[in-house]
């Protein structure tokens, strides 16, 4: 029996391929078939025939074999069939709309097919043919091609179609998983995809308002990196322009020893703000700091000393955060562009498209009110140069296929202007590459205004961080986990994986669009939607077959042996559930948004608690406790919720424990 459910696509080639046999088989009986399988016979239309025949079959049999390793998205596949349900039904009617989603009760079936009052529209207005939706639904539950997932499909209230899911069909798909693993179906061609995060200044401390941006490009990369892509992180780092001659200006002045080594980040970071005062305040201070940056952007050697040791120093600090929260990262700052942007200048001017403004030299967008200035009247260049200078690398050195920057939502206009003007001078189309802005809100206090210390100041992102710690370790020793449960390695274990791991979710699980509050109290609470909840719930779902003494070799022989009986309506909420796991992750993307996950695993919780509650995995003698039956086919259920949590974590950046 086949582990994957037959597609329209499969349906197509295999009638193709039985089309083309044909073929052959009637040019042989003319006695012209072409046998020789070199480039020139393939000039002979016999031979292309066969060539193509045998392509077919080997990718067909390809997408079999991939198939058959990666959990199938049902929906996915659904899709198709009703997609060639509605061909087959209205052949002649273009791009109708194909809407399939999950049931939202039980008594709906397992999922829904909703096109039927759609065509039903199109109909009225383009052939001015009123036929009720429910007749529409009728004809294309008749035109439903075989498959090997559908038990059977209803008609119900006005056209919805309900599908109902074959039991064997989600069973055969949960041994899969617990055989193969977590693997997402074939996505095609494998993609280059250029995601730009997190982005501090040199100089300047983490705080924050990095935290976001870090968090969620992290997560997006690990996404794409499990969907096959090939991902380039990128860290976009300030680290060149007017704000360094300042500072090395400033730094001749206070701290002579500058070209040996740099002050530490705190004091750095004084300095800038100091230099920044002079700057606006002090006329000859100004003079000398532009004399630094002709001399720093002339690459004189003293002043790239003095430039490297403060990048150094920052880069550090930097390291620091980005080992607390697992990130992986490669730098590639506004400096690495600065010898491109002289190009990037010249192009828009041989192109027509740069305008002379004030000395300074601009180019308007269509559609964009404020236009893109590419060099200073002083000439120098601009945040606005070095985007472009960014965005033409990543698309024609990188040949980036998909690129995303995740940058907040106040950068919006000024990324879409850029974009714009990629598109507008010829870099990319639309159609072929995929440029998104991935914006997001900033970070509220529990006073509902942009959070900041008691002091005023923005918050210090290694302080967060390590509050973090502070208050998780607070919570286990309030739960007396150091006194029994843990060893003092399990308890720091479980320390860092509930600091690091609530602060990652409470981001992740809000909508990136919307601003949001950061509160501890509520990241920690180990009831509703959070890490702490879900962690805790992971560790009790790996300790059930621990507990029964079944371990990892006992469940894989077990997987490969025993039937998945979905029986009780809990178990068949639960398998159904785990198996949305691909649709949820095709869906994030699509529209990069992460919180989809984060509810999705909070269901799989909440759905497997019913489950525990109501189905027995390990049954015990009431009287002495000791286990007097296994019921192996729902420690399966439980290991394919855990394997699927454990893998929906990896991609949120949390690393869960065995003990808490």
């Amino acid at each position: 029996s086949r582990n994957y459910c037959v597609t329209a696509q499969f349906a197509f080639q295999e009638n193709e391929i039985k089309l083309l046999t044909a073929e052959i088989e009637r040019l042989k009986n003319f006695g012209c078939l072409g046998v020789s399988p070199s480039l020139e016979g393939l000039r002979d239309e016999n031979a292309k025939l066969k060539y193509r025949l045998n392509f077919l079959k080997k990718s067909l049999q390809e997408e079999r074999s991939k198939s058959v390793k990666s959990m199938i998205n049902i929906n996915s596949c659904l899709q198709e069939i009703f997609g060639a349900a509605i061909q087959a039904a209205y052949p002649d009617l273009e791009n109708p709309p194909l809407v399939v989603t999950p049931s939202q009760q039980p008594k709906f079936g397992d999922y829904q097919c909703n096109s039927a009052m759609g065509i039903s529209q199109i109909l009225l207005k383009t052939r001015e043919q009123k036929v009720i939706p429910r007749e529409i639904a009728e004809k294309i539950a008749k035109n439903i091609p075989a498959n090997e997932c559908i038990e059977k499909v209803e008609i119900a209230g006005p056209g919805f179609i309900n599908v109902h899911l074959r039991k064997d069909f989600v069973s055969k798909q949960l041994s899969s998983l617990l055989i193969d693993g977590v693997q997402l179906p074939a996505v095609g061609k494998r993609k280059k995809v250029v995601v730009d995060f997190s982005s501090p200044n040199i100089a300047k401390e983490m705080h924050v308002g990095h935290l976001r941006s870090t968090i969620i490009g992290e997560s997006m990369c690990r996404l794409f990196e499990f969907a096959g892509h090939d991902v380039l992180r990128l860290n976009h780092l300030g680290d060149w322009g007017t704000q360094f001659g300042m500072l090395i200006a400033h730094l001749q002045d206070k701290f002579p020893d500058y070209l040996t080594v740099s002050p530490p980040i705190g004091d750095l970071q004084a300095f800038y703000k100091e230099s920044k005062r002079r700057f606006d305040t002090e006329e000859e201070f100004k003079k000398r700091a532009y004399q630094c940056v002709v001399l720093l952007q002339s690459k004189n050697p003293d002043f790239i000393k003095a430039w490297n040791l403060i990048c150094d120093v920052s880069r550090k600090e930097f390291q620091k955060i980005y080992n607390c929260l697992d990130i992986t990262i490669i730098e590639r700052g506004e400096s690495f562009y600065h010898e491109m942007m002289k190009d990037i200048v010249k192009e828009f001017e041989d192109k027509g498209f740069v305008q002379v403004d004030d000395g300074r030299k601009i180019v308007f967008v269509p559609g964009f009110p404020v236009p893109l200035t590419i060099m200073k009247s002083d000439g120098g260049y601009t945040y606005d140069t070095s985007d472009l200078a960014a965005l033409k690398h990543r698309l024609c050195e990188e040949k980036g296929d998909i690129l995303i920057y995740v940058v907040d939502s106040g950068q919006s206009v000024h990324l879409q202007t850029v974009f714009a003007a990629g598109q507008m001078i010829g870099w990319y189309d639309p159609k072929v590459t995929r440029v998104a802005h991935a914006a997001f809100g900033v970070v509220l206090g529990e006073d509902k205004k942009k959070f900041k210390t008691r002091s005023g100041d923005t918050v210090r992102l290694i302080d967060l961080l390590e509050e973090g710690l502070k208050r998780a370790m607070d919570k286990l020793k309030d739960k007396e986990r150091d006194k029994v449960v843990l060893t003092p390695e399990e308890l720091k274990a479980a320390q860092t994986s509930v600091a690091f791991g609530c602060i990652k979710y409470a981001d992740l699980s809000h909508n990136r669009l919307n601003d949001y509050v950061f509160s501890f109290d509520k990241m920690l609470d180990d009831r509703g939607n959070t890490a702490a909840y879900l962690l805790y719930a992971f560790t009790r779902i790996r300790a059930i077959a621990r507990l029964a003494n079944i371990d990892e070799q006992m469940l894989r022989k077990a997987a490969r042996e025993e039937v998945l009986v979905l029986d009780h309506e809990k178990e068949w909420k639960l398998g159904k559930c785990i198996l949305r796991f691909p649709e949820i992750l095709q869906k994030i993307l699509e529209d990069l948004l992460l919180h989809t996950l984060c509810d999705y695993l909070y269901e799989l919780a909440t759905t497997f608690t019913e489950f525990y509650d109501s189905c027995y995995c390990v049954e015990k003698d009431r009287q002495t406790g000791q286990i007097v039956k296994v019921n192996m086919w729902r420690l399966l259920l439980c290991e394919a919720t855990a394997t699927v949590m454990a893998k929906g974590f990896d991609i949120l950046g949390i690393k869960p424990v065995q003990k808490m």
